[in-house]
């Protein structure tokens, strides 16, 4: 069987990446579409001696480093893609990859759904914010592009045989805004890379990305309100200076940092702060596979990951009064809390599951499609 995945672009690897190397794992000899490739040498490995096609945008100037604005362009470079070769079409999406254009009802499309498009839906504010476009004619530009995407993206829909997603919030949204049914399949955490450590010390661990929706600034906010307890800090990006402005002496915010260290400070975190409404959420689930209790705004995919009074504790608003009373909470609950029982529950979601689930999907579809 001929066999095309599509992914929205390798920029960085991350969990639509791992995903990807998962897919890639399942069906070697795949060709790969993306809308460019700028993905580092040392990121590389997974897709070494693998056959890429890029579209049309990866010859654009300044691409590499200015990819979003050429957003526009997004719908009608994954629709040039030619396709008519093949028989299975996987295409793993967060932005337009689901949009491919089939040249046949005889080829199969199964596409893997992190999430619709959360700048053209639902984080669309936050978004342009962020990128300092969200006044004067720049904004009225910018919306006007994303409403345009955004009747892309709802005319497409008919272009997927069925469903995948990584949540079941990811999939109560397709279902609201597409009206269809998708197949929950957890994305693959890569849990034998953590090791289970019983002796915790005595800090909380913050890690994510610098960007407005992980509310990285609430939770340092947060500590810095609570001098007796230490927390560190382990990221980078736009918003990194905002929140080192709220830091106390009691807060160490130490930037990117590389895996080991990253993996070092989680293991021996006495718990792991989490403050994001993610659609599904990895790092929480790399922290319980470490042994470490998670403290996390309840709502999103971490309803899915983490278990109330088990391997965490959820704090109901995103606010600093209630990170503040669920880290008071943890503490007098502390002792309760079984680090072998946080290391199982992390297991629910590791590589091997999703690949024995996600095969055994395409296996069956593509009987009940080709015979």
């Amino acid at each position: 069987m001929r066999i095309a995945i599509i992914h929205d672009w390798l920029v960085t690897y991350a969990g639509a990446e791992r995903v990807l190397e998962q897919l890639i794992d399942l069906y070697p000899n795949a060709i790969i579409f993306t809308l460019f490739d700028f993905l580092p040498k040392k990121e590389r490995k997974f897709i070494e001696n693998k056959v890429i096609k890029t579209s049309f945008i990866q010859r654009f100037p300044y691409v590499r480093k200015k990819y979003r604005s050429y957003i526009a362009l997004f719908p009608l470079a994954i629709e040039l893609f030619n396709l008519s070769e093949y028989d299975l079409i996987i295409s793993s999406s967060h932005c337009v990859a689901k949009g491919v254009k089939r040249e046949s009802f005889k080829q199969l499309h199964i596409s893997y759904i992190h999430t619709p498009p959360r700048y053209v839906w639902d984080l669309r504010k936050q978004y342009l914010q962020a990128t300092k476009i969200n006044k004067g004619i720049k904004s009225k530009i910018a919306n006007y592009i994303l409403d345009i995407i955004g009747k892309w993206d709802l005319g497409t829909i008919n272009r997927v045989d069925y469903w995948v997603c990584n949540s079941n919030y990811i999939k109560e949204r397709i279902k609201r805004l597409y009206a269809k049914e998708a197949t929950v399949i957890y994305p693959p955490v890569y849990i034998d890379q953590f090791n289970l450590t019983f002796q915790k010390d005595n800090f909380y661990l913050a890690a994510s990305r610098m960007v407005p929706y992980k509310k990285m600034d609430l939770i340092v906010e947060a500590f810095s309100l609570m001098p007796d307890k230490k927390l560190i800090v382990i990221g980078d990006g736009p918003e990194l200076e905002k929140v080192k402005s709220k830091a106390t002496l009691n807060i160490e915010i130490l930037g990117y940092q590389p895996f080991e260290i990253l993996k070092d400070y989680m293991q021996r975190a006495k718990a792991f702060i989490f403050a994001a409404e993610e659609d599904f959420g990895i790092i929480p689930v790399e922290a319980q596979a470490c042994g470490t209790p998670v403290i996390a705004y309840g709502k999103g995919g971490v309803l899915e990951t983490v278990i109330e009074g088990k391997t965490g504790i959820f704090f109901k608003e995103q606010t600093v009064e209630s990170l503040i009373a669920a880290v008071k909470d943890f503490e007098q609950r502390q002792g309760s809390f079984d680090t072998i029982e946080i290391r199982k529950n992390a297991e629910r979601f590791s590589k091997e599951i999703f690949k024995k689930k996600f095969k055994a999907f395409v296996d069956k579809k593509i009987k009940e499609f080709f015979d």
